[in-house]
């Protein structure tokens, strides 16, 4: 097959606000080659994504994404890695674009699946799709009692696990971070797994992320993920050196396989999360997995917008025994839910797994994010170089 084309559809909440939630929009993908159609999803702002795709050449290697992937040839796994390098090494001065090749990989993952009537994850050599339990992935309320409400809701919906994040965290000082510690576990249950983001607010200040080990110990946490920048390995590292229970995770925000390994070696965690739609793709984030499990460090995607990404998420560990757990958006926004046709429930028992339908087994609403797609058009000198498609 020869990629024939390669469509982007900016979608976009009616408001988009300060809230710390990525399902306000989103970039879906539409790649067409011999008759067939898959479709990814973007984890990054969609302008400059589209923008990465459809750019003017700047010089020999920050040319456009589009230039590597338009024509290319797509009949085996390995074309998907091929067409991958390619757009790394001429697009390498174009930092966007590890952010556009994710959705565009995805995407020809779930168009080879589908013309091998094939599941992803049987692509990638699992001999099947493993349950996994999902945690809900929540935001912190503005108060206690919000936060413990959302936890109520959480268990009542069949969720035996669950994340909060963000929020006023790390803003209002340790006894205020303790009490929404308090009220998650308490709107949970004891016998719930509980994990807390911290979405970066500490910087690289290990003392204060270390004066709330106590009460993330108090409050039985699994993990603290993301407390400081994404690259900060020394404070990871030297957090982790505290005596604490609760394990360090992190890794949603590496763009490339090199920035996981270097958190896995060098930041001393014991859960490594990414995110199919960042750091190029499910093969990449296949390869970390593998990385993790070689290292006795838990793998987790990272996912909180549609079900289309959350489906490309599990593919990668799909079929590990030794990664079992995994982050499910529990209260994303309309848009985020209208994509897909047939979300990935929950079981009987509370877990969920990666479709068993060829590609990544999610067909999109089309009718349903109609309401949604931005009207867009990119000029250079005149020229329209992008237009929205018609959906």
């Amino acid at each position: 097959m020869k990629i024939e084309s390669v469509e982007l559809f900016y979608l976009a909440m009616p408001e988009i606000t300060e809230e710390v939630d990525g399902s306000q929009d989103a970039l879906l993908v539409r790649v067409s080659a011999g008759g067939l159609v898959g479709w990814g999803e973007c984890e990054a702002a969609p302008l400059p994504s589209i923008a990465a795709f459809v750019c003017p050449p700047s010089h020999g290697v920050c040319r456009p994404v589009g230039a590597s992937v338009l024509g290319a040839r797509l009949d085996s796994v390995a074309d998907i890695a091929r067409i991958s390098a390619e757009v790394r090494y001429n697009s390498m001065d174009l930092l966007q674009s590890a952010h556009t090749l994710s959705g565009i990989e995805m995407a020809l993952w779930d168009l080879l699946g589908r013309k091998h009537d094939a599941p992803v994850w049987s692509l990638l050599g699992f001999p099947a799709s493993l349950a996994k339990t999902p945690y809900a992935s929540l935001l912190f309320g503005e108060t206690p009692e919000i936060t413990r409400g959302r936890a109520e809701q959480a268990r009542g919906e069949g969720f035996h696990a669950a994340k909060f994040g963000w929020g006023p965290i790390g803003r209002h000082g340790v006894a205020a971070d303790a009490a929404q510690f308090e009220a998650a576990r308490q709107g949970l249950g004891a016998d719930a797994h509980l994990m807390v983001d911290a979405g970066q607010i500490f910087g690289t200040d290990v003392g204060a992320a270390a004066d709330r080990l106590e009460a993330l110990d108090a409050a039985d946490v699994l993990w603290l993920e993301e407390p400081f920048d994404a690259g900060a390995f020394e404070a990871y590292a030297a957090l982790a050196e505290h005596r604490s229970r609760v394990r360090l995770a992190g890794g949603e925000a590496a763009h490339n396989v090199h920035m996981a390994q270097h958190l896995l070696d060098y930041g001393r965690i014991g859960f490594v999360q990414v995110d199919c739609g960042r750091i190029g793709g499910i093969g990449p984030a296949r390869q970390v997995a593998e990385m993790a499990a070689a290292r006795k460090v838990t793998y987790v995607n990272h996912t909180f917008t549609s079900h289309l990404a959350l489906s490309a998420s599990l593919q990668p560990f799909a079929g590990m025994d030794c990664s079992r757990i995994c982050e499910y958006p529990a209260s994303p926004k309309p848009l985020a839910a209208a994509i897909a046709a047939v979300p990935i429930g929950l079981d009987a028992d509370g877990c969920v797994r990666a479709p068993e339908a060829p590609g990544l087994g999610i067909d999109i609403n089309v009718e349903a994010i109609r309401p949604y797609l931005v009207d867009t058009e990119i000029r250079v000198s005149g020229e329209v170089i992008y237009r929205t498609p018609d959906l």
